[in-house]
């Protein structure tokens, strides 16, 4: 089984001087992501799977498969912990 993450609907993410500014019109909270987080963001315009947002961040900086990993891993977590992301099991 895999789990795939995409954006919630009510989610809105700007670019701001490489840094992201994400807004839920659910809950009417706004958050800011860095760089990294604004990858991994651009990359959930359609469903993925950890391994695949692992390798846009792989592809896109210089670190190691462990590091991205471990980055994305933390990452998605909180996203998903504060509603931006919504997981389906495939």
């Amino acid at each position: 089984m895999n789990t795939t993450y995409s954006r919630h609907p009510e989610l809105r993410l700007t670019a701001v001087d490489g840094e992201g500014v994400v807004l839920h019109l659910g809950s009417l909270t706004y958050f800011t992501v860095n760089e990294t987080g604004l990858t991994i963001l651009d990359a959930l315009l359609k469903p993925r799977t950890l391994g695949e947002l692992v390798t846009a961040v792989t592809d896109e900086y210089d670190v190691s498969d462990a590091e991205a990993t471990t980055t994305v891993r933390d990452f998605i977590g909180r996203c998903v912990e504060s509603k931006l992301l919504i997981t389906e099991d495939r």
